[in-house]
C-alpha cells in the first residue's frame, strides 16, 4: 500500500487595505476573525487610530509610511500572505460595506478546488446592494463592459472588492497598478495564466459611516480609463477602427452637403466644406491606425507562436 501524500493544514487569512477607517476597522477585525484564523490589515499611510484598533482586536498591521492606494496595499497584502503561506486568501473593505457573514461562501469554491479566483459579486442571482446610488450601478455596468469586452471573461461585477485566492492564485497572479484599476487588471491576469474564476452572490452595504463615495467618480475614470486602454491594445481596430468609419462617413455626409450649396455664396461653402475635411481625415486616420495595429498585434502573435511556442 503506497504512501498517501501529508495533507497541509488550512491556513486562511483575511486581508484588508485600511486608510483613516477608525470608526469601522475594529468590528470589521473582530467578525472576520471568527470565519479565519488570520486578519491582516495594511495601514495606507491613515492619519488616525486605525492602527492601534485593528491590532487591539486581534489584526496583524504593517504600515505604509504614505497613502500610495489602493492597489499599493493589495500588493504588500499579497506579499505577506505568501510570506504566512495561506492557503486561501479573502480581500474585503475595512469600512464595513461586505458582510464578514459572507467569507465562509467565497471561501468554499477556493476549498474544494472548484475556482481559483472568486469574486463576491452584487449582479448575479442572490446578490445586491443596499441603497446602491443608481449614478454607481450605471458606472459599475459600463465598466464592466468594457472590461469583459477586453477580456472576454463575461464577469458581471468586475468591481467588487470582496475577493478570494486559492494559494495558487497567490503565487501567479502579478499586478503593477497601484489605483483602483488593479481591479481590472487582475482578472486579466488570472485569465492569461489560465485561473479559474467564479462569481459568488453577495450583498454589498452603502449605508456604512464612510463608504466609498469620496472616491466613487474618481475611482469610475481611473478604472475606465485603464479598460478603455485595454481594449484599445487588444481590439484596435474595434476602437479606432469603427469611430473612424463613422467619423468618415459623417465627413462626407458633411462635404456632400457642401458641394449641394455650390450655388450660394462662397462663404456659407468654406466653413461646412472645411469641417468636412478634417473631420474624414480624422475618420480616415483612425480607421487607419486601428488596421495597422489590429496587423501587428496579428503579427507579432504568428511570430511567438512560429518561433517560441508562445500565446
Amino acid at each position: 500500500m503506497s504512501e498517501q501524500e501529508p495533507v497541509l493544514p488550512s491556513f486562511v487569512v483575511a486581508g484588508m487595505p485600511m486608510y483613516n477607517e477608525e470608526e469601522t476597522i475594529g468590528t470589521v477585525v473582530t467578525t472576520a476573525l471568527r470565519h479565519v484564523d488570520a486578519v491582516i490589515c495594511i495601514d495606507d499611510g491613515s492619519s488616525d487610530s486605525s492602527a492601534r484598533i485593528a491590532e487591539a482586536c486581534g489584526a496583524i498591521v504593517y504600515r505604509h509610511r504614505s497613502n500610495r492606494g489602493y492597489g499599493a496595499a493589495l500588493k504588500t497584502l499579497f506579499i505577506k500572505a505568501r510570506e504566512m503561506d495561506a492557503t486561501a486568501l479573502v480581500v474585503l473593505d475595512s469600512d464595513g460595506q461586505h458582510e464578514a457573514a459572507d467569507i465562509p461562501k467565497l471561501l468554499k469554491p477556493i476549498q474544494s478546488g472548484e475556482a481559483d479566483f472568486a469574486i463576491g459579486s452584487r449582479f448575479i442571482n442572490g446578490g445586491g446592494g443596499t441603497d446602491m446610488p443608481a449614478y454607481r450601478r450605471l458606472g459599475i455596468k459600463v465598466i464592466t463592459a468594457a472590461s469583459n469586452l477586453s477580456s472576454d471573461l463575461g464577469i458581471k461585477d468586475t468591481q467588487s472588492g470582496f475577493r478570494a485566492f486559492s494559494s495558487r492564485a497567490l503565487d501567479r497572479l502579478r499586478f503593477d497598478s497601484e489605483g483602483m484599476e488593479l481591479s481590472l487588471e487582475m482578472l486579466e491576469d488570472a485569465r492569461e495564466k489560465q485561473l479559474s474564476i467564479i462569481e459568488v452572490p453577495t450583498v454589498i452595504r452603502y449605508d456604512v459611516p464612510k463608504g466609498s463615495n469620496f472616491t466613487a467618480v474618481s475611482h469610475g475614470f481611473t478604472v475606465l480609463t485603464w479598460a478603455m486602454l485595454s481594449l484599445s491594445q487588444k481590439k484596435p481596430l474595434l476602437v479606432l477602427g469603427l469611430p473612424g468609419m463613422g467619423l468618415l462617413a459623417t465627413g462626407a455626409a458633411m462635404g456632400m452637403n457642401a458641394a449641394q450649396g455650390v450655388t450660394t455664396q462662397l462663404d456659407s461653402i468654406v466653413g461646412p466644406g472645411l469641417s468636412a475635411v478634417w473631420i474624414g481625415v480624422l475618420g480616415l486616420s483612425l480607421m487607419a491606425t486601428g488596421l495597422v495595429l489590429q496587423s501587428a498585434r496579428g503579427f507579432l502573435r504568428h511570430l511567438l507562436v512560429r518561433e517560441f511556442g508562445l500565446d
